[in-house]
Protein backbone atom coordinates (compact mmCIF):
# COMPACT_ATOMS: atom_id res chain seq x y z
CA UNK A 1 0.00 0.00 0.00
CA UNK A 2 1.19 3.72 -1.14
CA UNK A 3 0.45 5.07 2.19
CA UNK A 4 0.90 8.83 2.29
CA UNK A 5 -0.44 10.41 5.59
CA UNK A 6 -2.43 13.92 5.22
CA UNK A 7 0.15 16.47 6.19
CA UNK A 8 -0.25 19.87 8.13
CA UNK A 9 2.24 22.80 6.99
CA UNK A 10 3.86 24.51 10.20
CA UNK A 11 5.81 27.59 9.56
CA UNK A 12 8.71 27.89 11.68
CA UNK A 13 11.43 30.32 12.18
CA UNK A 14 15.07 29.33 13.91
CA UNK A 15 13.30 30.28 17.32
CA UNK A 16 10.01 28.47 16.81
CA UNK A 17 8.92 26.04 19.57
CA UNK A 18 8.11 22.65 17.98
CA UNK A 19 5.01 20.23 18.97
CA UNK A 20 6.56 17.53 21.46
CA UNK A 21 5.40 14.89 19.23
CA UNK A 22 5.63 15.13 15.29
CA UNK A 23 5.28 12.43 12.78
CA UNK A 24 6.94 12.55 9.34
CA UNK A 25 6.39 10.26 6.39
CA UNK A 26 10.07 9.59 5.25
CA UNK A 27 9.18 9.29 0.99
CA UNK A 28 12.55 10.03 0.36
CA UNK A 29 14.23 7.74 2.27
CA UNK A 30 14.37 4.19 1.88
CA UNK A 31 16.80 0.48 2.70
CA UNK A 32 18.30 -2.47 1.08
CA UNK A 33 17.69 -5.57 3.09
CA UNK A 34 20.82 -8.07 3.32
CA UNK A 35 19.62 -11.64 4.38
CA UNK A 36 21.84 -14.78 4.47
CA UNK A 37 23.98 -16.76 6.19
CA UNK A 38 27.16 -14.67 4.99
CA UNK A 39 25.47 -11.74 5.00
CA UNK A 40 28.15 -10.32 8.13
CA UNK A 41 31.16 -11.53 6.38
CA UNK A 42 30.38 -10.01 2.78
CA UNK A 43 29.44 -7.05 3.95
CA UNK A 44 32.09 -6.74 6.16
CA UNK A 45 34.40 -6.62 3.21
CA UNK A 46 32.02 -4.18 1.19
CA UNK A 47 31.43 -1.46 3.51
CA UNK A 48 33.69 1.15 5.20
CA UNK A 49 31.75 0.47 9.11
CA UNK A 50 32.88 -2.53 11.50
CA UNK A 51 29.95 -5.02 10.72
CA UNK A 52 31.10 -7.29 12.75
CA UNK A 53 31.27 -5.50 15.95
CA UNK A 54 27.86 -4.33 15.52
CA UNK A 55 25.60 -5.26 18.29
CA UNK A 56 21.47 -6.10 17.76
CA UNK A 57 20.78 -2.67 19.60
CA UNK A 58 22.87 -0.26 17.85
CA UNK A 59 23.40 1.31 14.26
CA UNK A 60 26.50 2.79 12.75
CA UNK A 61 27.09 4.95 9.91
CA UNK A 62 29.16 3.66 6.99
CA UNK A 63 30.10 4.00 3.19
CA UNK A 64 30.07 2.06 0.29
CA UNK A 65 32.69 2.81 -2.33
CA UNK A 66 34.10 1.67 -5.42
CA UNK A 67 37.72 0.86 -6.22
CA UNK A 68 39.44 3.96 -5.69
CA UNK A 69 37.09 5.05 -2.87
CA UNK A 70 34.55 7.00 -4.40
CA UNK A 71 31.10 6.70 -2.73
CA UNK A 72 28.22 4.97 -3.94
CA UNK A 73 26.30 5.37 -0.70
CA UNK A 74 26.68 7.17 2.82
CA UNK A 75 23.83 4.82 4.98
CA UNK A 76 23.32 3.76 8.49
CA UNK A 77 23.15 -0.04 9.44
CA UNK A 78 21.66 -1.88 11.92
CA UNK A 79 19.99 -5.00 12.37
CA UNK A 80 16.38 -5.81 11.46
CA UNK A 81 14.99 -9.21 12.03
CA UNK A 82 17.34 -12.07 10.77
CA UNK A 83 18.79 -9.28 8.11
CA UNK A 84 20.51 -5.67 8.12
CA UNK A 85 19.16 -2.64 6.69
CA UNK A 86 21.32 -0.13 5.01
CA UNK A 87 18.94 3.01 4.98
CA UNK A 88 19.97 5.80 2.71
CA UNK A 89 18.41 7.69 0.15
CA UNK A 90 15.63 6.56 -1.82
CA UNK A 91 17.48 7.76 -5.06
CA UNK A 92 20.69 6.34 -4.88
CA UNK A 93 18.88 2.71 -4.16
CA UNK A 94 18.80 1.49 -7.58
CA UNK A 95 22.45 2.17 -8.60
CA UNK A 96 23.78 0.92 -5.05
CA UNK A 97 22.08 -2.15 -4.86
CA UNK A 98 23.72 -3.09 -8.49
CA UNK A 99 27.37 -2.59 -7.32
CA UNK A 100 26.34 -4.30 -3.64
CA UNK A 101 25.43 -7.18 -5.55
CA UNK A 102 28.36 -7.68 -8.23
CA UNK A 103 29.97 -10.16 -5.88
CA UNK A 104 27.14 -11.22 -4.38
CA UNK A 105 26.86 -14.73 -6.36
CA UNK A 106 30.24 -15.68 -4.73
CA UNK A 107 28.71 -15.48 -0.93
CA UNK A 108 25.44 -16.93 0.36
CA UNK A 109 23.23 -13.73 0.93
CA UNK A 110 20.47 -11.73 -1.18
CA UNK A 111 19.83 -8.36 -1.66
CA UNK A 112 16.54 -6.25 -2.32
CA UNK A 113 15.25 -2.28 -1.37
CA UNK A 114 12.84 -3.09 1.28
CA UNK A 115 9.05 -2.71 1.38
CA UNK A 116 8.64 -1.43 4.46
CA UNK A 117 7.88 2.35 4.73
CA UNK A 118 10.23 4.90 6.75
CA UNK A 119 8.66 7.05 9.44
CA UNK A 120 10.60 9.77 11.03
CA UNK A 121 9.50 10.78 15.04
CA UNK A 122 10.41 14.57 15.99
CA UNK A 123 10.20 16.08 19.54
CA UNK A 124 10.74 15.67 23.05
CA UNK A 125 7.85 13.30 23.83
CA UNK A 126 9.52 10.77 20.85
CA UNK A 127 11.69 8.85 23.53
CA UNK A 128 8.52 8.62 25.44
CA UNK A 129 6.77 7.32 22.65
CA UNK A 130 9.26 4.72 21.28
CA UNK A 131 9.37 3.44 24.69
CA UNK A 132 5.90 2.78 24.88
CA UNK A 133 5.79 1.19 21.27
CA UNK A 134 9.17 -0.91 21.83
CA UNK A 135 9.53 -1.99 25.49
CA UNK A 136 12.97 -3.13 25.44
CA UNK A 137 16.49 -1.23 25.42
CA UNK A 138 19.08 -0.08 23.02
CA UNK A 139 19.32 2.63 20.37
CA UNK A 140 17.47 0.15 17.77
CA UNK A 141 14.67 -1.62 18.93
CA UNK A 142 12.46 -4.32 17.54
CA UNK A 143 9.24 -5.05 17.87
CA UNK A 144 6.80 -7.61 15.89
CA UNK A 145 8.32 -6.87 12.56
CA UNK A 146 9.07 -3.17 13.07
CA UNK A 147 12.38 -1.07 14.09
CA UNK A 148 13.11 1.86 15.43
CA UNK A 149 16.53 3.81 15.35
CA UNK A 150 17.61 6.12 17.21
CA UNK A 151 18.88 9.78 15.42
CA UNK A 152 19.35 11.74 18.47
CA UNK A 153 17.62 12.59 21.93
CA UNK A 154 14.45 13.90 20.34
CA UNK A 155 14.63 11.50 16.78
CA UNK A 156 13.60 7.89 15.56
CA UNK A 157 13.63 6.79 12.52
CA UNK A 158 11.02 3.54 12.13
CA UNK A 159 10.57 0.99 9.43
CA UNK A 160 6.91 0.19 10.05
CA UNK A 161 5.47 -3.19 9.43
CA UNK A 162 1.84 -3.16 7.96
CA UNK A 163 0.09 -3.45 11.33
CA UNK A 164 2.07 -0.22 12.53
CA UNK A 165 1.89 1.01 9.79
CA UNK A 166 -1.75 0.73 9.87
CA UNK A 167 -2.13 1.98 13.47
CA UNK A 168 -0.40 5.03 12.53
CA UNK A 169 -2.19 6.14 9.67
CA UNK A 170 -5.72 5.62 11.55
CA UNK A 171 -4.64 7.76 14.61
CA UNK A 172 -6.38 10.92 14.37
CA UNK A 173 -4.29 12.52 16.96
CA UNK A 174 -1.02 12.08 15.24
CA UNK A 175 0.22 15.10 14.09
CA UNK A 176 1.97 14.48 10.74
CA UNK A 177 4.10 17.63 8.83
CA UNK A 178 5.97 17.61 5.88
CA UNK A 179 9.54 15.73 5.44
CA UNK A 180 11.04 19.10 4.96
CA UNK A 181 11.46 19.68 8.51
CA UNK A 182 13.50 16.06 8.62
CA UNK A 183 15.34 17.59 6.86
CA UNK A 184 16.02 20.57 7.82
CA UNK A 185 17.09 18.30 11.56
CA UNK A 186 19.56 16.23 9.44
CA UNK A 187 21.53 19.42 7.94
CA UNK A 188 22.03 20.93 11.04
CA UNK A 189 23.41 17.76 12.98
CA UNK A 190 25.90 17.17 9.94
CA UNK A 191 24.70 14.38 8.77
CA UNK A 192 25.48 13.07 5.14
CA UNK A 193 22.66 13.00 3.00
CA UNK A 194 24.03 11.33 -0.23
CA UNK A 195 21.27 11.54 -3.71
CA UNK A 196 22.06 9.70 -6.78
CA UNK A 197 23.34 12.77 -8.27
CA UNK A 198 26.24 12.57 -5.89
CA UNK A 199 27.27 9.05 -6.19
CA UNK A 200 30.77 8.30 -6.88
CA UNK A 201 31.66 12.10 -6.23
CA UNK A 202 33.36 11.92 -2.98
CA UNK A 203 35.41 9.97 -1.01
CA UNK A 204 34.10 9.10 3.01
CA UNK A 205 36.35 11.71 4.93
CA UNK A 206 35.06 14.26 2.21
CA UNK A 207 31.76 13.25 3.87
CA UNK A 208 32.94 13.56 7.60
CA UNK A 209 31.85 9.94 8.16
CA UNK A 210 35.51 9.74 10.06
CA UNK A 211 34.04 12.22 12.06
CA UNK A 212 30.77 9.93 12.85
CA UNK A 213 32.29 6.56 13.64
CA UNK A 214 31.13 5.49 9.75
CA UNK A 215 34.97 4.62 8.82
CA UNK A 216 36.60 1.59 10.79
CA UNK A 217 40.80 2.04 10.76
CA UNK A 218 41.54 -1.29 12.26
CA UNK A 219 39.17 -4.07 10.50
CA UNK A 220 39.98 -5.51 7.29
CA UNK A 221 40.22 -5.25 3.69
CA UNK A 222 37.23 -3.25 1.90
CA UNK A 223 36.52 -2.23 -1.46
CA UNK A 224 38.10 1.37 -1.64
CA UNK A 225 40.24 0.63 1.56
CA UNK A 226 43.40 2.03 0.44
CA UNK A 227 41.80 5.52 -0.85
CA UNK A 228 40.18 5.54 2.33
CA UNK A 229 43.30 4.74 4.69
CA UNK A 230 46.01 7.46 2.81
CA UNK A 231 43.21 9.91 3.47
CA UNK A 232 43.60 9.59 6.42
CA UNK A 233 47.26 8.84 7.03
CA UNK A 234 49.10 11.12 4.32
CA UNK A 235 46.34 13.70 4.84
CA UNK A 236 45.24 13.72 1.34
CA UNK A 237 41.44 14.80 1.89
CA UNK A 238 40.90 18.17 1.07
CA UNK A 239 37.08 18.13 1.58
CA UNK A 240 34.21 18.50 4.21
CA UNK A 241 30.60 18.65 5.22
CA UNK A 242 29.87 21.49 6.24
CA UNK A 243 26.95 24.16 6.10
CA UNK A 244 26.27 27.69 4.66
CA UNK A 245 24.05 29.77 6.27
CA UNK A 246 22.46 33.20 5.95
CA UNK A 247 18.99 35.09 4.92
CA UNK A 248 17.44 35.32 1.42
CA UNK A 249 15.90 38.42 0.30
CA UNK A 250 12.98 35.85 -1.65
CA UNK A 251 11.37 32.26 -0.42
CA UNK A 252 13.02 29.77 -2.64
CA UNK A 253 10.47 27.10 -4.63
CA UNK A 254 11.20 23.50 -4.76
CA UNK A 255 12.03 23.34 -8.40
CA UNK A 256 14.97 26.19 -7.81
CA UNK A 257 18.51 25.26 -9.10
CA UNK A 258 20.61 25.87 -5.75
CA UNK A 259 24.16 26.72 -6.82
CA UNK A 260 26.02 28.12 -4.03
CA UNK A 261 28.92 30.57 -4.80
CA UNK A 262 31.99 31.76 -2.70
CA UNK A 263 34.09 34.99 -2.83
CA UNK A 264 37.50 34.55 -4.48
CA UNK A 265 38.98 37.96 -4.71
CA UNK A 266 36.64 40.57 -6.02
CA UNK A 267 35.22 37.31 -8.26
CA UNK A 268 32.86 34.52 -7.28
CA UNK A 269 33.04 30.51 -7.93
CA UNK A 270 31.22 27.67 -7.36
CA UNK A 271 31.89 27.14 -3.80
CA UNK A 272 30.57 23.13 -3.80
CA UNK A 273 28.10 20.60 -3.95
CA UNK A 274 24.97 20.77 -2.48
CA UNK A 275 23.74 18.10 -0.79
CA UNK A 276 20.53 19.60 0.75
CA UNK A 277 19.34 22.99 2.04
CA UNK A 278 16.00 24.20 3.87
CA UNK A 279 14.43 27.66 4.40
CA UNK A 280 12.50 28.83 6.89
CA UNK A 281 9.17 31.02 6.49
CA UNK A 282 11.59 33.84 7.95
CA UNK A 283 13.71 33.69 4.64
CA UNK A 284 16.95 32.44 6.68
CA UNK A 285 18.41 29.41 4.34
CA UNK A 286 20.85 26.69 5.24
CA UNK A 287 22.09 24.56 2.85
CA UNK A 288 24.69 20.98 4.05
CA UNK A 289 27.51 21.38 1.33
CA UNK A 290 30.93 19.12 0.41
CA UNK A 291 33.19 21.93 0.64
CA UNK A 292 37.19 23.14 0.77
CA UNK A 293 37.98 22.22 4.12
CA UNK A 294 40.71 25.24 4.71
CA UNK A 295 38.48 28.02 4.41
CA UNK A 296 38.55 30.78 6.71
CA UNK A 297 35.47 31.37 9.41
CA UNK A 298 34.62 34.39 7.82
CA UNK A 299 34.51 33.37 4.26
CA UNK A 300 31.13 35.14 2.40
CA UNK A 301 29.19 32.80 0.14
CA UNK A 302 25.76 33.62 -2.06
CA UNK A 303 23.33 32.05 -3.94
CA UNK A 304 23.80 32.39 -7.14
CA UNK A 305 20.06 32.91 -7.90
CA UNK A 306 20.30 35.61 -5.18
CA UNK A 307 23.67 37.75 -5.39
CA UNK A 308 23.03 39.97 -3.29
CA UNK A 309 22.20 38.16 -0.30
CA UNK A 310 25.22 37.01 1.66
CA UNK A 311 25.91 33.64 3.41
CA UNK A 312 28.33 32.53 5.74
CA UNK A 313 30.42 29.45 6.92
CA UNK A 314 28.98 27.08 9.48
CA UNK A 315 30.97 24.46 10.37
CA UNK A 316 29.34 20.55 11.86
CA UNK A 317 28.45 20.51 15.31
CA UNK A 318 31.08 17.45 16.10
CA UNK A 319 35.02 17.47 15.64
CA UNK A 320 36.02 16.42 11.93
CA UNK A 321 39.06 14.72 13.22
CA UNK A 322 37.74 12.18 15.74
CA UNK A 323 38.72 8.61 14.13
Amino acid sequence: MDWQPNTQAIEITPTTELPDLLFTRLNRWGAIEMTGDDRKSYLQGQVTCDVVSLEQSQSTFGAHCDAKGKVWSAFRLCHIDNSYAMIQPQSALEKELTELKKYAVFSKVELAVSAKPIVGIIGKGAQKWIDQQFPTSGTVRQNNGSTAIQVDDERWMLLVNNELQSSLSTDPERLWVEESLWTKFDIEQGLPIVEAEQQNQHIPQALNLQALDGISFSKGCYTGQETVARAKYRGINKRMLANVRGQLAVQLNDDDVIEIERSVGENWRKAGEVLAHYQYSNGEFVAAMVIANNLDEDSQFRLASQPDCRLSLELPPYPLDQE
